[in-house]
């Protein structure tokens, strides 16, 4: 019987403590010897330098172990909002999740959004309270605060135990056990637990929560139902059952409860991932795998996290493709691979985030889309697919990011340049979250949500492909909306024997529609590639705005005439274009919207008025606020343009104690 694998992610706000829970699973599975500190910059998942730098998880770490006879591939995803689009990544190749929730915090904005994404995603969540070694966090509260702001009922599994103000054993529910730490450190069954002077307490404790459960699995279970009605006892098998049934409803949550830092509850957690979790779906047929991560190794080149659809021998292996075990920033190597693994992949070919690829008939893969044609083989993005059968393209995790943030950066040296374009793309397919513009002046503007994950691209683009490149100072990327309609405009452009001339006019999308769409259905029976490069080049035009604040957004453009002569290459059809944009859209034809921020903040009370007041001077309005006596926590809408460098003001104004995240609110017209 082959072993059975499993793919889990870990998610979390910033600071909960995600990445050391990751660490104590390592520990716990015997993958590490010593489970490494955040704080001390020695987290085995927080491989890179900046991660090291920083303490917060920046690109999903891999790793791999095992418990209970299952193979597990654990995904530590970043926490901080710049890079939501790793979360995203993710998520599409895992069955199952572990959701941190701060006890010290309770359910954080990034919590929220964490558990909408993991539902969307149909991702079977476990939670898990961290930070329970402190005394003064309540287990209660925080299980309360989790079915009031997520909406589900968490059925509590493991119970923390303190002596003298300090967590010194876990009650396992489902095992009845008493778990404590050995001499090395790792959690045990503690043998000794009858003679304990307070284990009939605790077993009492344990004999309540047990029966809460079966009251839930109840729900899910008809034995269960008739033994607990008959007030029988329900063996712990036939809960598991129930519980596993319970595990994959919206309206019940299974929760483990402990710390972390101290490697408490760890050990029932990751069992629990052996028993509630389901199987890796079963995959089409002549899949090769799909590419779920893009990584750059300097001195090796590209690499991909990719995940098998198939089990090959290396024999067997298509031409060109080698496969390895991803550990921190280690390949190593590996002999065969299994369906539902995760690997690192080297291809004769570029891959693309999301691309799955096909085998043929005789076990071969090919780069690039062809048309299916006899004993050839067929190579498809996921994308593509999707496009071909509905007529439309599927949606990229792209799409759901906007970067908010421009920064111009040239070369150094000027023979650097092609080189520096060349890393500049590489990374923009890595993170589908950031977007590279290039100027016709030799430069580039890059887009980023954030300005951590700038901050981070600009160190990689030096540390990882050798770039010397100078960079501005970070600007808000704003909107620009046409006010009224324009046009139509007339463009002609020639270059020798080669003319081509455009009548085109443009008009604004209602409401706040930021889509560009194209009206030209004289030009159906025109060549694709001349359809396409229309619509390329007035993308490409739009992009750049016409201020130069940010793009053109909402936009319909109508061609009412395209007249070109044959053998017109795509630069002359986007030159002429952009020129006809250039005089049809007027500075004072747009209005510019600005990015406002939503402000979810909290600190102690002492520090309260000057936070406010802070946020105010920033043009913010602040729309709730609430206490409970210790901390102050308030929301406020922030112009984002007010709010650049704010962790360093917020973290002197509360000497460190504050914490806060963002999240886009939208656009509006602009007041300066």
């Amino acid at each position: 019987m082959k072993q059975p694998i499993r793919n889990i992610a870990i998610l979390a706000h910033v600071d909960a403590g995600k990445t050391t829970l990751s660490e104590r699973i390592l520990f716990a599975a015997g993958e590490i010897h010593r489970p490494g500190r955040v704080e001390d910059g020695l987290a085995t998942m927080d491989y890179m330098p900046e991660e090291k730098e920083r303490g917060i998880t920046i690109e999903s770490g891999v790793a791999h172990f095992e418990w209970k006879n299952t193979w597990f591939n654990f995904i530590d995803t970043p926490g901080h909002v710049d890079f939501g689009a790793e979360v995203d990544m993710a998520l599409t190749a895992v069955e199952g999740a572990v959701l941190v929730v701060s006890a010290a915090s309770g359910v954080e904005t990034q919590t929220v959004a964490s558990f909408r994404k993991l539902r969307e995603s149909r991702v079977r969540t476990i939670l898990f309270v961290n930070k329970l070694d402190n005394p003064d966090y309540s287990l209660d509260e925080t299980l309360i605060n989790i079915e009031e702001t997520l909406g589900v009922r968490p059925v509590l599994m493991s119970v923390p135990q303190f002596k003298n103000g300090k967590m010194h054993a876990v009650l396992d529910v489902l095992s009845q056990s008493r778990l404590v730490h050995s001499e090395s450190g790792a959690e045990v069954l503690d043998d000794g637990w009858e003679s304990d002077a307070g284990s009939a307490e605790e077993r009492a404790l344990l004999k309540k929560y047990y029966a809460e459960a079966v009251e839930f699995a109840s729900n899910f279970d008809d034995e269960i139902l008739s033994l607990a009605l008959e007030n029988k006892p329900v063996p712990p098998k036939m809960l598991l059952r129930g519980l596993k049934a319970l595990a994959a409803s919206d309206e019940y949550v299974i929760c483990y409860a402990g710390s972390a830092l101290e490697g408490f509850g760890v050990r029932s957690l990751v069992t629990a991932l052996s028993f509630f979790l389901p199987e890796v779906p079963t995959f089409g047929e002549n899949e090769l795998g799909q590419v779920v991560r893009l990584r750059h190794f300097r001195g090796i080149g590209e690499i991909s996290l990719f995940r098998s659809h198939v089990d090959l021998l290396r024999r067997d292996w298509p031409a060109g493709f080698e496969f390895s075990r991803l550990k921190a920033n280690m390949l190593l190597p590996v002999d065969e691979i299994r369906a539902g693994d995760i690997y690192a992949m080297v291809s004769p070919f570029e891959t693309e985030l999301g691309q799955v690829i096909y085998l043929d008939e005789r076990g071969e893969s090919a780069a690039g889309t062809s048309l299916r044609a006899e004993g050839e083989a067929i190579y498809e993005a996921a994308g593509d697919a999707a496009e071909n059968a509905a007529g439309t393209a599927a949606p990229s995790i792209s799409e759901n990011y906007l970067p908010l943030l421009q920064t111009r950066v040239e070369c150094v040296r000027t023979e650097d340049y092609a080189h520096v374009e060349r890393s500049l793309s590489v990374l923009a397919r890595m993170d589908p979250s950031f977007r590279v513009q290039k100027d016709d002046g030799g430069f580039w503007y890059l887009h980023t949500v954030g300005e951590v994950q700038l901050d981070v691209l600009l160190a990689r683009l030096k540390r990882e492909f050798g770039c010397e490149v100078r960079a501005g100072s970070p600007e808000v990327r704003w909107q620009e909306r046409l006010c009224c309609a324009v046009g139509p405009a007339e463009n002609t452009f020639q270059i020798g024997p080669h003319k081509m001339s455009i009548s085109i006019s443009a008009s604004p999308l209602e409401g706040d529609a930021h889509d560009i769409r194209l009206s030209a259905e004289f030009m159906e029976s025109a060549p694709r590639e001349i359809l396409a490069g229309v619509r390329s080049a007035l993308l490409e035009s739009t992009e750049v705005g016409v201020l130069g604040k940010g793009p053109l957004v909402g936009v319909r453009f109508e061609v009412h005439r395209f007249e070109w002569t044959e053998g017109a290459l795509p630069p002359m059809i986007k030159k002429c274009c952009a020129d006809a944009v250039a005089k049809l859209v007027k500075p004072a034809d747009v209005q510019l919207y600005e990015p406002v921020m939503e402000l979810s903040l909290e600190c102690p009370v002492n520090f309260a008025g000057l936070v406010t007041g802070d946020i105010q001077a920033r043009e913010g309005k602040v729309k709730e606020i609430e206490g409970d006596g210790k901390t102050h926590f308030l929301k406020a809408d922030v112009p984002l343009r007010k709010i650049f460098g704010y962790a360093t003001g917020v973290r002197s104004i509360s000497k460190g104690t504050a914490l806060y995240s963002m999240k886009l609110l939208g656009y509006r017209p602009a007041s300066v």
